[in-house]
């Protein structure tokens, strides 16, 4: 083995016990490790080769400036979710200038997961475990990477400052429950662009906490679409503020572009948002706006939601719904959304060509342009 390089350079997790081995996820700890301890920028490199890995946690904060994490090639999960201890496959802890990249593939084997899973009617299950958590990160960039089959999410960004993910391609079934594409919470200055998304759950999930995030040229479906929420289930949430999601394309989704928060909710906001220069084809639900989203049917609509909604814009969408609404804009019947602005859309029916419907309570949106469905709200 390899000693700890004192100038930086690249760790390849043979040199530390992975050629060879049935799992590698030693060898990648131990050269993370050696890389993390040098004072000069380094990379953890797993070369390219097929690779069985179990869970990782890679620690900071590092000596360096700069750590890079080299995936060239394909890593595979154990199947078995009884192998886990944790719910995340691959774990980036509190680290300063971290890059993960590479031509490789994480592939979580979720197949068996997802059979044995009812997150999707229990609340309180037991969660499968995420392919790669990024948790307490400060200027991060993930690029070209590929997270597929993941027995949860695929990636889940928590409390990270400014972190980047540019060329990433996600990949799971539309049938796989709970495996949304990239969620974030508490964090800010997020970005994701260029991005592939093919799943079974939101293609991107904003959850509260999330300020300064900019969601540009995704290519989402199958999947739910790109959500702001569900915001409002829990005391003192953090606000979310500055949602920026535009020039991205929905082939096949559930749902478009969303944002939804329950009703009988402590007090919260979610504010400066926009969703513009969207493409629509064959979405069941191209634009909503839902204040009394409850998955579970176990919520009082009696009760309004707290979440004050306010800031919001629409513009510029186009394409096709596969389902006869397709804006629902469904604001607090306690807390009506405020500056609710709405300009040009222009969506059909996907089957007739013809237009579809459109339905609007508690707003008074800012008109602008022309609207296909019109829209008269209530």
């Amino acid at each position: 083995m390899r000693g700890v390089q004192s100038s930086g350079g690249t760790f390849n997790v043979n040199d530390y016990g992975a050629k060879g081995s049935g799992d590698i996820s030693q060898a990648v700890m131990k050269a993370w490790e050696a890389a993390c301890a040098s004072p000069g920028p380094s990379t953890v490199l797993i070369p390219t080769g097929n690779y069985i890995m179990g869970e990782v946690l890679l620690e900071g904060p590092c000596k360096g400036s700069k750590i890079g994490f080299q995936l060239d090639g394909v890593v595979k999960a154990p199947a078995d979710v009884s192998a886990f201890k944790s719910e995340g496959w691959v774990v980036f802890n509190h680290v300063d200038g971290l890059t993960v990249s590479g031509k490789g593939t994480f592939d979580g084997q979720g197949q068996k997961a997802w059979a044995a899973n009812n997150c999707d009617k229990d609340e309180n299950c037991n969660r499968p475990p995420m392919n790669i958590r990024f948790n307490f990160l400060k200027n991060a960039v993930v690029r070209d990477i590929t997270s597929m089959n993941s027995k949860m999410f695929h990636i889940n960004v928590l409390e990270c400052d400014n972190i980047s993910f540019q060329h990433v391609t996600i990949s799971a079934p539309g049938t796989s429950i709970n495996t949304d594409g990239i969620h974030i919470g508490l964090s800010r200055g997020v970005t994701i662009t260029d991005t592939n998304i093919a799943t079974g759950d939101d293609c991107v999930s904003i959850g509260p906490g999330s300020q300064n995030v900019t969601v540009t040229k995704v290519n989402c479906g199958p999947g739910h679409g790109i959500s702001v929420g569900s915001l409002g289930k829990y005391k003192d949430e953090k606000d979310v503020r500055g949602i920026t999601v535009t020039g991205c394309t929905f082939t096949g989704t559930s749902n478009g572009v969303r944002v939804k928060t329950w009703p009988d909710s402590p007090p919260g906001v979610a504010t400066d948002m926009a969703f513009e220069d969207l493409t629509m084809k064959n979405v069941q639900n191209p634009v909503i706006l839902d204040q009394e989203y409850c998955p579970y049917g176990q919520c009082s609509l009696k009760a309004p939601s707290r979440v004050k909604l306010s800031n919001i814009k629409f513009n510029n969408i186009r394409g096709t719904s596969s389902g006869p609404d397709a804006i629902v804009i469904a604001c607090s019947h306690g807390f009506p959304c405020s500056n609710l602005e709405i300009g040009e859309i222009n969506l059909a029916l996907h089957a007739a060509g013809a237009p579809a419907n459109s339905t609007c309570t508690n707003a008074k949106p800012i008109f602008s342009g022309k609207q296909v469905p019109a829209i008269k709200c209530a």
